[in-house]
Order: C-alpha cells, then structure tokens, then sequence
C-alpha cells in the first residue's frame, strides 16, 4: 500500500534539510540543546502556529497526542521546560535564514522582468502587554517592530528586522539590498537623503510622500496627458528640487505629483521616476495599501498576539515562526495548484493537519474505497407479487 504523509509533513517538505542544517551549523544553534535540536523546535512552532495553540501546555499535549506522526516529521515528543529554555536560547538567526530561504523560493516561482519589480516598504507594531517590562516604547505603543519588504506579485514577504518600537523606519530602511530597475514604494517615514540617492545611483526609482517640513522649488512643469486615474484625478505633475538652505541637496532630479482621490483628500507625491505617467505614478502608490492588506492577514490569522515565551529572544523565535508557516502555506498552494483563497487553504490545513491526504485533494471529500463490494440492488425486490 502506498504511504501517504501528513498534511503537516507535505507542508514541511519546502524545507530543504541539508540547507537547514547548514543555517544551524553556521550559527551553532544546536550548541545548547542537544536533545531537542533546531529542527525540532521550528517543527514545534510551525505546528503551534498552524494549530492556533497559544500555551506551552496546550502545545505539548495536542503535539504529543500525535506521537504517530512525529517520526515521519523527523521529531520527537516535546517537554514544555525544554521548549521554553530554547525559545530563550536559540539563535534567532536560525529561523530567520530560514524564512530567508523559503521567501526565495517563492520569488523564483514567479518570474518577471526587472523593470516591473515592485517592493512596497512598511513596518507595522507588535503591541506587548504589562508582563513585558523590558519591552520599550515609541510614544504610542510598548512593544517591537515588524519591518517588511514586501512584493505583490509574489505574494511574498521579506522580513527585514524585527526591531524595538522606537526604532526609526528610516534607520531599517537603509539596510535594504537595493534591486537594480526596481521600484519602492514607501510613506513619509522613509524620508532619509542619502538612501535616495543611493536608490537612484543603483538604478532603482523610489515612490513616497514628502514630509510637511519639506521645502520644495519648483523647476518645471510636465504636461498632464490624462488626469483621471483609478479613484483618483491628477492635479499637477511638474519637477522640482529642495529648497533648503543647508547642504541637504539632492544630486537626483525629483518628480512632484499631486493626487486627489474620491474621498476627497489630496496628497502629494514624490518621485525619481521621470518616465511613467503621472497617473502610473500615482497607482504605484495606491499599490501600497496592498502591504496593509498583508499586515492586517497577518495579524489576523497568524499567532502573534499571544506568545509562548516573555522575553525578546522567544518573541522574536515565533514571530519568525509565524512567517515560515505563511511562506509555507503560499508554496504548497501554489506547487499543489489548489483553486482555494489562501485564507479557505489555510483553515482547510489547520483542521487537516495529520491526516493522510494529498494537498491537492484537501478540499475533496474521501474517495470511497473500491476493494469494499457494493451492495446488490435487485429492481422491484420491495414490491409484491400476488399469483
């Protein structure tokens, strides 16, 4: 008879294993813990995100009440105190690269010529309740950062940093790898000079709002050729240049476009794009909300309100976690060709988790078993026959 492994095992698959190893083997993330290794305690966390535990003893018995499966996931039983000295110890590198990995692969799987590479360029707050002393804050919130780069096409994000509250967007955003003939999308709290520059000279093109402190000299105006865009309407597109007294000049020529929507507000957009059209310009931003569509998902439907750990190392551990089980779900969607939304997918794993089915088949009922003989149904057995 043919195996067929779990839903939670075919999941795991996208994992290559020598790679993993070679990620925990470069940042000796078995030092410490020798009997329950780094790929049993990403095994645990994907499962704790998958299966919506939010404690440490509701992940250890319904993780053990399936003791039958462990062996084909290459784990073994869990101890809670085990679980939480890692989440304390473990390099968090390990999960990171390895999110690193999956994201590529998810990249690879759609190809696209570079000057139709889009990156939208956000970060978004992971509130932290009264027990996280340690935890600081930014004026608003007490807790950590989540920055990400995020592409559409691929439906794919990039974890950039997990940060404190107070760390500045601006600060995360110059770390970035820049993509020759890509273009990113930002708001005004990416507002930094030399990062712009550095877009520029890379032969990236940026898209943002300018701060309201930012002096702006008009140079020329650029003729509109249509002004009606998707739910908004072009009001001026000319080019311009920084108006500012000190040394805080730009070596790039920049782009003005101002944008009234539906709604009624205007907002004035910024840009080294001097080739798309003013309304290109302005859907590039409008794109941008796909990025809160992401978070708002995110939030929603992955477990990061609730952790299994109260210090930073543990936050960030499942935090991390929790972006490996959503690249996860988007490459054995994808690889499987289910015609579901993510979302539908995703509750479908969660109540699939061990059984033995096919991913392609998730949404299928049981096929009913051949080798059992059908009844014999003989026509007019129930009527009555009188002679």
């Amino acid at each position: 008879m043919r195996f067929t492994p779990s839903i939670f095992a075919q999941l795991l698959k996208a994992i290559d294993r020598r790679s993993f190893q070679a990620i925990v083997d470069r940042h000796a993330g078995d030092a410490y813990d020798k009997c329950f290794t780094s790929w049993d305690h990403l095994v645990a966390l994907i499962y704790a995100q998958l299966s919506a535990t939010t404690s440490l003893r509701g992940l250890e018995a319904s993780f053990n009440a399936n003791s039958q499966h462990h062996y084909h996931l290459g784990s073994g039983r869990l101890m809670r105190s085990t679980l939480s000295d890692a989440n304390r110890r473990r390099p968090v590198a390990v999960f990171a690269e390895t999110f690193a990995l999956l994201a590529g692969q998810l990249d690879r799987q759609t190809r696209r010529e570079g000057t139709k590479m889009l990156r939208l360029i956000d970060s978004t707050p992971i509130p932290l309740g009264k027990l996280y002393d340690w935890a600081k804050s930014n004026g608003r919130i007490r807790g950590m950062k989540l920055h990400v780069v995020y592409d559409p096409k691929a439906d794919c994000p990039g974890i950039l940093d997990i940060t404190d509250a107070n760390v500045n967007d601006a600060q995360i955003g110059r770390t970035i790898t820049i993509e020759k003939g890509a273009t990113y999308v930002f708001d005004k709290g990416y507002c930094h000079y030399g990062w712009w520059t550095a877009i520029a000279e890379a032969g990236a093109s940026f898209v943002t709002r300018p701060k309201t402190n930012m002096g702006l000299a008009l140079v020329a105006e650029r003729p509109i050729e249509q002004p009606q865009g998707d739910g908004f309407l072009v009001l001026e597109d000319s080019q311009v240049s920084l108006a500012s007294k000190g040394d805080s000049k730009l070596p790039i020529g920049l782009r003005r476009v101002i944008v009234k929507r539906q709604d009624g507000d205007t907002i004035t957009l910024l840009t080294n794009d001097l080739e798309r059209s003013a309304v290109e310009i302005g859907q590039l931003y409008k794109d941008r909300w796909q990025i809160e569509l992401l978070f708002r998902w995110i939030k929603q439907h992955l477990k990061i309100r609730k952790f299994l750990g109260n210090n930073d190392n543990a936050i960030r551990l499942q935090i991390f976690a929790a972006m490996i089980a959503y690249a996860l779900l988007r490459i054995a969607a994808r690889l499987a060709r289910v015609p579901l939304p993510i979302l539908r997918f995703t509750d479908l794993v969660t109540q699939c988790l061990f059984q033995r089915k096919s991913i392609a088949e998730i949404h299928k009922p049981p096929p009913v078993n051949p080798s059992r003989p059908k009844p014999r149904t003989i026509p007019n057995q129930m009527v009555f026959r009188y002679t």
